[in-house]
């Protein structure tokens, strides 16, 4: 099979195309930028943008299959670059995949786009998308998805996987951002510190991508259908930030604020941010605030069920690799 990856440089992206080309598959990468360790794979890139349609639809000349995962991703409050990257570059990879007669397409989206500030345990795919968002990145990322499910049909295939709290050795976003804060002293147990929630190693959620390509077929229960990722073992929010902070040899976080302080905090700085235009996350938000006190937790049964999904990688076992790369790295 011949596959186009969008985001093949990133993070999780770069594992999807390590597995893709180690099992045989010929891929294409779409990034904004060259990255010499594709060349050494074997990979063809165009360097582009998805936002770009051109760019686009050149990235998928004769490829056989996409997965998407390219995607504006943070805590911003302008609405616009999350809009132009996440719903216009969504739509672009759709078009060309219609353009090209391309018939499957696997969208990378996330668990955020049902939050409706409420906790949720052990909820399942069943739950609805929330008449109300709190921040542009889950409000565009759950229309970009409603868009990639409505396009499955007799001649385009498409499912979504929606992996949660991504993290592993390469990781330049969820672990570095938390050791950042820590170092800063910006980083607070929010809440009273008991909330559950699931995270994913990076190789599983690169292997629930790949299982959903390869069932993308006629009459497949995967055609149209969105999937929650995890390590199907829910962790206390706090007690595997100790657990990660200890194995790397960083701070712990330390000292507490109330859900409704942050929560506060997050409203004023989001309003200022707006006023001053700036693009960069506030240090906090409203969004972040309830994440960080709520439980959010998924069943995965579905996609054990239609997409053959396990746990290859053991979180103690993930712990193990990051921990290892990590001091590589010199942290």
């Amino acid at each position: 099979m011949k596959v186009l990856v969008t985001g093949g440089g990133g993070f999780l992206g770069r594992y999807i195309v390590e597995k893709l080309t180690a099992r045989g598959d010929a891929v294409v990468s779409l990034a904004r930028h060259r990255h010499p360790f594709l060349d050494d794979l074997g990979v063809t890139q165009v360097v582009g943008d998805v936002s770009d349609g051109e760019a686009v639809k050149r990235a998928a000349a004769g490829v056989d299959g996409v997965i998407h995962v390219a995607a504006k991703v943070g805590m911003g409050v302008d609405r616009r670059p999350f809009y132009r990257t996440n719903v216009d570059g969504t739509r672009n990879v759709i078009e060309a995949c219609g353009f090209h007669r391309i018939q499957r397409l696997v969208y990378t989206s996330t668990p955020s786009v049902i939050f409706d500030a409420t906790p949720h345990g052990g909820v399942d795919e069943t739950r609805p998308y929330p008449a109300r968002f709190y921040a542009p990145y889950p409000e565009t990322k759950a229309r970009a998805e409603r868009e990639v499910l409505a396009a499955d049909g007799d001649r385009l295939r498409t499912c979504a996987i929606r992996p949660h709290l991504i993290w592993g050795p390469r990781d330049p976003h969820l672990i570095p951002g938390v050791v950042e804060a820590i170092r800063r002293g910006r980083m607070r147990i929010v809440g009273d510190g008991t909330n559950v929630v699931d995270t994913v190693y990076v190789e599983n959620a690169a292997d629930a991508h790949i299982a959903a390509l390869d069932r993308l077929i006629p009459g497949s229960p995967v055609c149209g259908q969105a999937y929650f990722i995890s390590q199907g073992a829910p962790v206390n929010l706090w007690a595997f930030l100790d657990t990660v902070m200890e194995r790397i040899g960083e701070p712990k976080p330390s000292g507490r604020v109330s859900l409704r302080a942050a929560y506060g905090a997050g409203a004023i700085l989001e309003k200022l941010w707006w006023i001053l235009g700036r693009e960069e996350d506030p240090p906090m938000t409203r969004f972040v605030a309830m994440n960080l006190a709520y439980d959010h937790w998924f069943v995965i049964d579905k996609a054990k069920r239609d997409l053959g999904y396990t746990v290859a990688v053991s979180t103690e076992e993930g712990l193990d690799r990051l921990a290892v790369e990590w001091k590589k790295r010199g942290g």
